[in-house]
């Protein structure tokens, strides 16, 4: 075969990679990333929901936070009663910010 004959001879063809093999790993991160992460906040809202009374000011606040999100009858009553009980003036403030709320919320 001469050098022009081999230059002009048909390539093997190329396997073109398509990118929905990495795009479906990476949506696949994403949604167990989503879904494990929306696990550990379901654990920290259940673990904060039991600490108002806790030692810790860091999950006395998260405990505030999730009154906060649950207002009822029975949140505005243990408020009431962490207002009494809280020594220091930053949660007490937060503290009555979320009862304010509760009982805005509780009678409309």
């Amino acid at each position: 075969m001469s050098q022009r004959g081999a230059w002009l001879a048909p390539r093997p063809a190329r396997r073109v990679r398509s990118s929905w093999g990495t795009l479906g790993l990476v949506a696949l991160g994403v949604a167990l990333g989503t879904a494990a992460g929306f696990c550990a906040w379901s654990q920290q809202q259940i673990s904060s929901r039991q600490a108002l009374f806790h030692a810790s000011p860091r999950r006395r606040l998260a405990a505030l936070g999730y009154l906060r999100a649950q207002p009822s009858v029975d949140s505005a009553r243990l408020l009431r009663e962490y207002l009494r009980w809280e020594p220091l003036p930053l949660l007490r403030r937060r503290a009555r910010g979320v009862l304010r709320r509760t009982e805005r919320l509780l009678r409309s």
